[in-house]
């Protein structure tokens, strides 16, 4: 994955190792990597009854399933060669069972929408804030735990909410920036329920915490195909899932999943 070239956060906790615990109990092995992993790390696969494989992302679908923690282009790649029909073959132990062409693509829009949703959840629950006064206001006084921006957000509107949340964390100077989305504001707007959404602050730690989780397993199956880059750099899991970084507050984190 790649690393952004911005300020590198300290002594920040890895997400996705957080939400697994690294417990045996919640570890699993990628079918096509053969390396383990937390179950947030990876992806899940699910048999339908006619026999087609389909992404399970929050991993609720009864029956046997496979996982994976490689990234898009790497999964392509299995398919093209067939690698990945033999490796659903052993871990479901029967060979009826087709991959369709378009699975690293199904995986990705789920993965899309699984961080959407989260956010929509999060904007119901009273911990997102959008519209760019409230959110300077709550920066300034360090209310702010995650910052984002849509991707066709102005840059002059970024730069001011930035500057203020490093006001608010005390780090002026450090070029901290909020994290840019790989969706537009009609797409925040739809997600949230609101009108015009161009910017987005969490102002709870747990609630950063479900939204990181969500926004870094998309941006890591997407692999390079991922227009986003986070503000800082650190590890975001194992495995496969040397994760984004986040641009989470750092100090006194934790998980809450």
């Amino acid at each position: 994955m790649r690393n952004p070239p911005n300020e590198t956060l300290k002594d920040q906790p890895s997400t996705l190792a957080q939400a697994g615990k690294e417990s045996s109990e919640n570890t699993r092995r990628c079918i096509l990597s053969g390396e383990k992993d937390v179950r947030a790390g990876l992806i899940r696969l699910a048999v339908g009854p006619d026999g087609v494989v389909a992404p399970d992302v929050r991993a609720r679908a009864p029956g046997r399933g496979a996982w994976i923690g490689v990234d898009k282009p790497t999964l392509d790649e299995a398919i093209a060669k067939g690698k990945l029909k033999g490796a659903l073959a052993r871990a479901f132990k029967t060979g009826d069972v087709t991959a369709p062409a378009d699975l690293s693509t199904r995986i990705g829009d789920a993965l899309r929408q699984d961080a959407l949703n989260r956010l929509g959840l999060e904007s119901r629950s009273g911990t997102l804030l959008t519209g760019s006064e409230k959110i300077d206001a709550a920066a300034r006084k360090g209310e702010v735990k995650m910052l984002m921006h849509a991707n066709d957000a102005g840059i002059d509107g970024n730069r001011k909410l930035d500057q203020a949340w490093r006001v608010g964390r005390d780090s002026e100077g450090s070029g901290a920036q909020g994290m840019v989305l790989p969706v537009g504001r009609t797409i925040l707007s739809l997600a949230l329920g609101r009108e015009n959404v161009v910017h987005i602050a969490i102002i709870d730690r747990g609630a950063a915490d479900r939204v990181s989780l969500a926004i870094a397993r998309w941006q890591d199956f997407m692999g390079s195909v991922a227009d986003a880059e986070p503000c800082a750099n650190g590890a975001q899991g194992s495995s496969a899932h040397q994760a984004h970084s986040l641009n989470i507050e750092d100090e006194g984190f934790e998980s809450s999943r």
